[in-house]
């Protein structure tokens, strides 16, 4: 049985993401980035980031607004961003593009999973992973999430660079397949944690998809995925693979 200690902690945190989110979207409108892609990654990463991402966002993301970038363009000087955003922030800032991809992902794959079961059955469920579906969910949160990682990096890349379509793509591909997978490894590690040992032995009880326990883990699981992205990210941004944010 889940305690319900667990079960209000749950609500909280996931209370606190969505009013994390709520409150950069607003500032957004008024002042929105001048990559349009980062106006997407900034709520998003706050789903599970909170606090965190409210301070990185509000400390260094606002130094990317539309209305700065012009002006030192106007200038000719280097972007504020570039000029007063520490090395390691924008390596963060890399590894959140690509987690708000994998967080849009996963949401997408574990609800459309939940809704037509029988997807896990093509991918291995009552197969070869026998009753454990998580495998197979597993299975399509990845490919949902490179998806969304691809479309991301390639409106990161390709305006940036000046690329055409392919070529943008291919670029794409290379910054966010490491990154991606770094940071899918750090999450399915937790969620097994969770799954097998805290829920299934510990509590006796299923992690379902439609509880909000479930969706705590998912946001303990995406920070588990930054860490685990993070040396990927840094290694790609010193290489010029991936650009800096």
């Amino acid at each position: 049985m889940i305690p319900q200690w667990l079960h209000l902690l749950s609500i909280a945190y996931l209370l606190l993401g969505l009013i994390s989110a709520v409150i950069i979207a607003i500032d957004l409108v008024r002042h929105p980035q001048h990559m349009w892609i980062m106006n997407v990654v900034w709520p998003v990463t706050a789903l599970f980031g909170t606090i965190w991402i409210l301070w990185q966002y509000f400390t260094y993301g606002r130094l990317a607004t539309h209305a700065k970038m012009h002006a030192a363009m106007k200038r000719k000087e280097e972007p504020p961003n570039k000029r007063e955003t520490p090395f390691g922030i924008m390596v963060a800032n890399g590894a959140l593009h690509c987690g708000s991809g994998c967080t849009l992902g996963d949401i997408a794959a574990e609800w459309l999973v939940f809704a037509f079961p029988v997807i896990a059955v093509w991918f291995g469920w009552h197969g070869i992973f026998g009753d454990n579906r998580i495998f197979a969910v597993w299975i399509v949160d990845y490919i949902f999430a490179y998806a969304f990682g691809i479309v991301f990096q390639y409106f990161t890349i390709a305006p940036m660079r000046g690329l055409s379509l392919g070529q943008g793509l291919i670029a794409a591909v290379k910054a966010d397949t490491l990154s991606l997978t770094a940071w899918q490894i750090g999450m399915y590690g937790f969620m097994a944690i969770a799954y097998f040992v805290i829920f299934r032995q510990g509590f006796g009880v299923k992690l379902e998809t439609d509880t909000v326990e479930f969706w705590f883990m998912m946001q303990i699981a995406m920070l588990c995925g930054f860490i685990t992205s993070y040396p990927v990210n840094w290694w790609l941004i010193r290489a010029g693979i991936k650009e800096k944010m």
